[in-house]
């Protein structure tokens, strides 16, 4: 039996987080050879590497010869960030850094995943051109991990991305399903925040921006630089609260609408909205409706199924 062994091989860093699993199996299930690494959570599925080891990384990137890496590792809580700065810094900045280097060894086109907290939200659409200015560490450190790969190797993408969603393991996983559990008990009201505009953006889509891009690549050696994704339904966490509890037909009267900026945790960026235009045009993306991408995302997590009959019949 002629076995059709695929000959693209991608690299997965960070692929037992939200995105990682997603961009494994959206790659895996293209016909490419998909490895993924993690750490805390590696084993059995994928390999456990810390990317902080310099040496590890130089061996599994030697090992497997991939011809692509998506580099989604990383220290995403902005306020974790704040109180571990030299921990961020080192992922975030140093490992980023580092793969980049190994990646430019091997010719590998190296993806790295970064954030719309590189703006300071003061005047949306933000283009890739337009000039960064994160408010919180996080961003910064995101910001300076874009520029350590692009100055250890210039044929890599950057690619930003804002706040993300889907089939998480845990509700804590994203911004957004962690709000499930103040939607479902309605028995107690419950502040959202109704400031900060956020483009809640399914995994999914941009597990399969990063795939095209990939592809796209493998044709062009032009396709490089950086690169904005985002849903493009403008929603804060309160209205994003209201689309789960309509979602779902449950009440909505107990979720509180806050106007004011938050005075707790990491500064934010008001509205950091991305012009997706650039990949658009080279005919990249995909959009999931964000009430079917959330209906999908958290009804594992539904807590009185009898509401099923009325949600899906």
């Amino acid at each position: 039996e002629d076995v059709d062994i695929p000959s693209r091989r991608v690299l997965i860093t960070g692929a037992t987080g939200l995105l990682g699993r997603a961009v494994f199996k959206e790659f895996n299930e293209n016909n490419w050879n998909a490895v993924g690494c993690g750490y805390r959570r590696a084993q059995p599925r994928f390999e456990q590497i810390n990317l902080l080891d310099s040496v590890a990384v130089h061996d599994i990137i030697h090992d497997f010869q991939p011809h692509v890496i998506v580099h989604c590792a990383a220290e995403r809580r902005p306020d974790i960030v704040e109180s571990q700065p030299d921990a961020a810094s080192q992922l975030n900045v140093a490992a980023s850094g580092n793969l980049a280097k190994e990646a430019a060894g091997i010719g590998a086109f190296l993806i790295y995943i970064s954030t719309d907290y590189v703006f300071d939200g003061t005047s949306p659409p933000y283009k890739e051109t337009d000039i960064p200015n994160p408010l919180n560490l996080y961003g910064k450190t995101k910001l300076e991990g874009e520029k350590a790969v692009l100055e250890n190797n210039e044929d890599a993408a950057v690619l930003r991305i804002p706040v993300l969603y889907g089939e998480v393991e845990r509700l804590e996983e994203s911004a957004v399903t962690v709000m499930f559990d103040k939607v479902q008990f309605s028995n107690k009201s419950a502040n959202m925040d109704h400031w900060q505009q956020r483009f809640p953006t399914n995994v999914k889509d941009v597990a399969t921006v990063c795939r095209q891009l990939a592809e796209k690549r493998m044709l062009d050696p032009s396709v490089k630089g950086t690169f904005h994704w985002s849903g493009n339904e403008q929603m804060t966490k309160y209205e994003m609260a209201c689309a789960i509890a309509d979602a779902f037909n449950l009440p909505s009267s107990h979720l509180r609408p806050i106007t004011d900026c938050p005075v707790v945790g990491a500064l934010r960026p008001r509205n950091a909205q991305l012009d997706c235009s650039k990949l658009e045009m080279l005919g990249i993306g995909q959009r999931t409706p964000f009430r079917a991408g959330i209906k999908e995302s958290l009804w594992p997590f539904l807590v009185d199924k009898r509401w099923r009959q009325t949600v899906f019949h």
